[in-house]
Protein backbone atom coordinates (compact mmCIF):
# COMPACT_ATOMS: atom_id res chain seq x y z
CA UNK A 1 0.00 0.00 0.00
CA UNK A 2 1.38 3.41 -0.99
CA UNK A 3 1.76 6.39 1.37
CA UNK A 4 -1.10 8.12 -0.45
CA UNK A 5 -3.40 5.13 -0.01
CA UNK A 6 -2.65 4.95 3.74
CA UNK A 7 -3.74 8.56 4.26
CA UNK A 8 -6.72 8.57 1.88
CA UNK A 9 -9.76 6.35 2.47
CA UNK A 10 -11.46 4.50 -0.36
CA UNK A 11 -12.91 7.20 -2.63
CA UNK A 12 -16.66 7.64 -2.73
CA UNK A 13 -18.71 7.24 -5.89
CA UNK A 14 -18.95 11.04 -6.13
CA UNK A 15 -15.17 11.42 -5.98
CA UNK A 16 -14.73 8.77 -8.66
CA UNK A 17 -17.29 10.48 -10.90
CA UNK A 18 -15.71 13.91 -10.52
CA UNK A 19 -12.16 12.89 -11.40
CA UNK A 20 -13.46 10.99 -14.43
CA UNK A 21 -15.39 13.99 -15.70
CA UNK A 22 -12.48 16.37 -15.06
CA UNK A 23 -10.29 14.08 -17.16
CA UNK A 24 -12.83 13.94 -19.98
CA UNK A 25 -13.26 17.71 -20.06
CA UNK A 26 -9.53 18.39 -20.20
CA UNK A 27 -9.03 15.69 -22.85
CA UNK A 28 -11.65 17.45 -24.97
CA UNK A 29 -9.63 20.65 -24.73
CA UNK A 30 -12.00 22.31 -22.27
CA UNK A 31 -11.27 23.75 -18.85
CA UNK A 32 -12.74 21.85 -15.92
CA UNK A 33 -14.33 24.90 -14.32
CA UNK A 34 -17.07 24.81 -11.71
CA UNK A 35 -19.55 25.89 -14.38
CA UNK A 36 -18.51 23.32 -17.01
CA UNK A 37 -18.54 20.50 -14.46
CA UNK A 38 -21.95 21.57 -13.14
CA UNK A 39 -23.36 21.54 -16.67
CA UNK A 40 -21.79 18.20 -17.53
CA UNK A 41 -22.86 16.50 -14.30
CA UNK A 42 -26.24 18.29 -14.02
CA UNK A 43 -25.45 19.65 -10.56
CA UNK A 44 -25.55 23.04 -8.89
CA UNK A 45 -22.39 25.15 -9.00
CA UNK A 46 -22.38 25.37 -5.22
CA UNK A 47 -22.30 21.57 -4.96
CA UNK A 48 -19.45 21.36 -7.45
CA UNK A 49 -17.49 24.12 -5.70
CA UNK A 50 -17.69 22.24 -2.40
CA UNK A 51 -16.51 19.02 -4.00
CA UNK A 52 -13.57 20.80 -5.64
CA UNK A 53 -12.34 21.76 -2.20
CA UNK A 54 -12.64 18.14 -1.04
CA UNK A 55 -10.78 16.85 -4.08
CA UNK A 56 -8.01 19.36 -3.50
CA UNK A 57 -7.75 18.35 0.16
CA UNK A 58 -7.42 14.71 -0.92
CA UNK A 59 -4.59 15.61 -3.27
CA UNK A 60 -6.55 14.61 -6.38
CA UNK A 61 -6.77 18.02 -8.08
CA UNK A 62 -5.16 21.42 -8.14
CA UNK A 63 -7.99 23.94 -8.28
CA UNK A 64 -7.50 27.53 -9.39
CA UNK A 65 -10.52 29.87 -9.10
CA UNK A 66 -11.78 31.11 -12.50
CA UNK A 67 -9.42 28.73 -14.29
CA UNK A 68 -10.57 25.31 -13.17
CA UNK A 69 -9.25 22.02 -11.88
CA UNK A 70 -6.38 19.91 -13.15
CA UNK A 71 -5.73 16.38 -11.97
CA UNK A 72 -2.69 15.54 -9.91
CA UNK A 73 -0.85 12.28 -10.54
CA UNK A 74 -3.07 10.61 -7.95
CA UNK A 75 -6.18 12.09 -9.56
CA UNK A 76 -5.11 10.96 -13.02
CA UNK A 77 -4.44 7.46 -11.70
CA UNK A 78 -7.94 7.25 -10.21
CA UNK A 79 -9.52 8.62 -13.40
CA UNK A 80 -7.74 5.98 -15.50
CA UNK A 81 -8.89 3.28 -13.11
CA UNK A 82 -12.53 4.34 -13.47
CA UNK A 83 -12.35 4.76 -17.24
CA UNK A 84 -10.78 1.32 -17.57
CA UNK A 85 -13.60 -0.19 -15.50
CA UNK A 86 -16.34 1.63 -17.40
CA UNK A 87 -15.11 0.82 -20.88
CA UNK A 88 -14.37 -2.83 -20.14
CA UNK A 89 -17.80 -3.24 -18.55
CA UNK A 90 -19.47 -1.69 -21.59
CA UNK A 91 -17.65 -4.09 -23.88
CA UNK A 92 -18.49 -7.03 -21.60
CA UNK A 93 -22.21 -6.18 -21.75
CA UNK A 94 -22.10 -5.88 -25.54
CA UNK A 95 -20.09 -9.05 -26.12
CA UNK A 96 -21.73 -11.35 -23.58
CA UNK A 97 -25.32 -10.08 -23.44
CA UNK A 98 -25.57 -8.80 -27.01
CA UNK A 99 -26.74 -5.38 -25.86
CA UNK A 100 -26.53 -2.47 -28.29
CA UNK A 101 -23.83 0.18 -27.89
CA UNK A 102 -26.60 2.62 -26.96
CA UNK A 103 -27.83 0.41 -24.09
CA UNK A 104 -24.77 -0.10 -21.90
CA UNK A 105 -23.65 3.26 -20.49
CA UNK A 106 -26.04 3.51 -17.54
CA UNK A 107 -25.42 -0.04 -16.33
CA UNK A 108 -21.66 0.30 -16.75
CA UNK A 109 -21.84 3.56 -14.79
CA UNK A 110 -23.47 1.77 -11.87
CA UNK A 111 -21.28 -1.33 -12.03
CA UNK A 112 -17.96 0.51 -12.26
CA UNK A 113 -18.29 1.62 -8.64
CA UNK A 114 -19.07 -1.87 -7.35
CA UNK A 115 -16.68 -4.26 -9.07
CA UNK A 116 -13.22 -5.04 -7.77
CA UNK A 117 -10.02 -4.46 -9.70
CA UNK A 118 -9.50 -8.23 -9.68
CA UNK A 119 -12.85 -8.84 -11.38
CA UNK A 120 -12.08 -6.14 -13.94
CA UNK A 121 -8.77 -7.88 -14.70
CA UNK A 122 -10.63 -11.17 -15.23
CA UNK A 123 -13.07 -9.46 -17.60
CA UNK A 124 -10.14 -7.93 -19.46
CA UNK A 125 -8.51 -11.36 -19.86
CA UNK A 126 -11.76 -13.03 -20.90
CA UNK A 127 -12.27 -10.41 -23.62
CA UNK A 128 -8.72 -10.91 -24.89
CA UNK A 129 -7.23 -7.67 -23.53
CA UNK A 130 -9.12 -5.35 -25.94
CA UNK A 131 -7.74 -1.95 -26.90
CA UNK A 132 -11.07 -0.16 -27.43
CA UNK A 133 -14.61 -0.18 -26.05
CA UNK A 134 -17.81 -0.60 -28.13
CA UNK A 135 -17.64 3.05 -29.21
CA UNK A 136 -13.99 2.91 -30.25
CA UNK A 137 -12.66 4.74 -27.18
CA UNK A 138 -9.29 3.44 -25.93
CA UNK A 139 -9.22 1.23 -22.83
CA UNK A 140 -6.43 1.93 -20.32
CA UNK A 141 -4.30 -1.04 -19.33
CA UNK A 142 -3.63 -2.00 -15.72
CA UNK A 143 -0.94 0.69 -15.51
CA UNK A 144 -3.31 3.37 -16.76
CA UNK A 145 -1.66 3.59 -20.18
CA UNK A 146 -3.70 4.00 -23.37
CA UNK A 147 -2.76 3.71 -27.01
CA UNK A 148 -2.83 7.05 -28.80
CA UNK A 149 -5.52 7.49 -31.45
CA UNK A 150 -4.97 9.61 -34.54
CA UNK A 151 -8.33 9.70 -36.27
CA UNK A 152 -9.94 12.32 -38.48
CA UNK A 153 -13.32 13.87 -37.71
CA UNK A 154 -15.95 13.29 -40.37
CA UNK A 155 -16.57 17.04 -40.31
CA UNK A 156 -13.07 17.60 -41.75
CA UNK A 157 -13.70 15.47 -44.83
CA UNK A 158 -14.79 16.76 -48.23
CA UNK A 159 -17.06 15.51 -51.02
CA UNK A 160 -15.79 12.28 -52.56
CA UNK A 161 -13.63 11.30 -49.60
CA UNK A 162 -14.22 8.07 -47.71
CA UNK A 163 -13.25 6.72 -44.34
CA UNK A 164 -13.80 3.83 -41.95
CA UNK A 165 -15.50 4.69 -38.66
CA UNK A 166 -13.15 4.03 -35.76
CA UNK A 167 -14.75 5.96 -32.89
CA UNK A 168 -17.97 7.79 -32.05
CA UNK A 169 -19.03 9.98 -29.16
CA UNK A 170 -20.85 8.04 -26.47
CA UNK A 171 -22.26 11.06 -24.63
CA UNK A 172 -25.89 10.57 -25.71
CA UNK A 173 -27.91 7.37 -25.98
CA UNK A 174 -30.19 8.93 -28.62
CA UNK A 175 -27.22 9.81 -30.83
CA UNK A 176 -25.86 6.25 -30.63
CA UNK A 177 -29.28 4.84 -31.47
CA UNK A 178 -29.50 7.11 -34.52
CA UNK A 179 -26.09 5.95 -35.73
CA UNK A 180 -27.00 2.29 -35.25
CA UNK A 181 -30.29 2.66 -37.12
CA UNK A 182 -28.49 4.25 -40.07
CA UNK A 183 -25.66 1.72 -40.28
CA UNK A 184 -23.04 4.14 -38.95
CA UNK A 185 -21.32 1.50 -36.82
CA UNK A 186 -17.66 0.92 -36.04
CA UNK A 187 -15.70 -0.23 -39.10
CA UNK A 188 -18.45 0.92 -41.47
CA UNK A 189 -17.10 2.63 -44.59
CA UNK A 190 -18.57 6.11 -45.09
CA UNK A 191 -18.39 8.28 -48.21
CA UNK A 192 -19.15 12.01 -48.27
CA UNK A 193 -21.79 12.66 -50.93
CA UNK A 194 -22.52 16.34 -50.28
CA UNK A 195 -21.70 19.15 -47.87
CA UNK A 196 -24.58 21.49 -47.09
CA UNK A 197 -25.12 24.75 -45.23
CA UNK A 198 -23.53 25.20 -41.80
CA UNK A 199 -21.37 22.09 -42.26
CA UNK A 200 -24.16 19.54 -42.60
CA UNK A 201 -23.37 16.47 -44.71
CA UNK A 202 -25.00 13.77 -46.75
CA UNK A 203 -23.04 10.55 -46.36
CA UNK A 204 -23.37 7.11 -47.88
CA UNK A 205 -22.93 3.76 -46.13
CA UNK A 206 -23.48 0.89 -48.51
CA UNK A 207 -26.56 1.88 -50.53
CA UNK A 208 -28.04 4.08 -47.80
CA UNK A 209 -27.65 7.84 -47.72
CA UNK A 210 -28.03 9.75 -44.46
CA UNK A 211 -28.13 13.48 -43.74
CA UNK A 212 -26.07 14.56 -40.71
CA UNK A 213 -25.93 17.98 -39.02
CA UNK A 214 -22.47 19.34 -38.25
CA UNK A 215 -22.79 18.53 -34.55
CA UNK A 216 -23.07 14.86 -35.55
CA UNK A 217 -20.17 14.90 -38.05
CA UNK A 218 -17.93 16.38 -35.34
CA UNK A 219 -18.62 13.34 -33.13
CA UNK A 220 -17.64 10.63 -35.62
CA UNK A 221 -13.96 9.84 -36.21
CA UNK A 222 -12.47 7.84 -39.07
CA UNK A 223 -9.36 6.67 -40.84
CA UNK A 224 -9.27 7.54 -44.56
CA UNK A 225 -9.70 4.66 -47.03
Amino acid sequence: MSETQRHNPQPSRAVEDYVKQIYKLTQAGRRATTKSLAQRMKLGQGTVSGMMKQLAQRGLVVHQPYYGATLTNAGHELAMRMIRRHRLLELFLVKTLNLGWDQVDDDAERLEHAVSDELVDHIDAMLGHPNVDPHGAPIPDRRGKMKEQDYRALSDMTVGQSGRIMRVSDREQQFLGFLRENGLNLNAEVSVVAVGPFGSMTVKVGRRQTHLPREATERIWLIPV
